[in-house]
């Protein structure tokens, strides 16, 4: 079975930012369903993804989340080439607060499983709008 890649340089301190209490970084333990609402997973679809020009582990990608546009870094570089991704429908956490990552400003975070030795994104198994509330 896999389990979920948290990416936690910038999913933990963005917990925070949400009112989510963290206090540990290896787990994030038990939390309330008040504590779950406050992350809001959407559909988005992929419109571009280019390497990051910074750092060699982050793909930088263009998905369009209904009617906006945001840029998203994602460290999947070692298992995904751009090419692959552009296209797929991916849930990202929308209302994680913006952060720099090596001078990319990233607007949200794809979620992936890690599986054994792979990583893949979680996508919709029927295509769908993007920028869909998941529930």
């Amino acid at each position: 079975m896999g389990k979920l890649l948290w990416q936690q340089a910038a999913f933990w301190p963005a917990l925070g930012t949400l009112g989510i209490d963290v206090t540990t970084q290896d787990s994030p333990g038990e939390i309330t369903i008040d504590d779950f609402v406050k992350v809001e997973l959407k559909t988005a679809r992929v419109k571009a993804v280019e390497p990051h020009p910074d750092a060699d582990k982050l793909l930088v990608l263009t998905v369009e989340v209904g009617e906006e546009e945001r840029t998203i870094c994602a460290g999947i570089r070692q298992w995904w080439q751009p090419e692959q991704l552009v296209g797929k429908n991916i849930i990202i956490v929308a209302n994680l607060a913006p952060r720099k990552l090596r001078g990319v400003l990233s607007q949200g975070m794809l979620l992936a499983v890690q599986d054994g030795d792979s990583v893949v994104p979680l996508t919709s198994m029927n295509p769908v709008q993007s920028g869909l509330r998941v529930s």
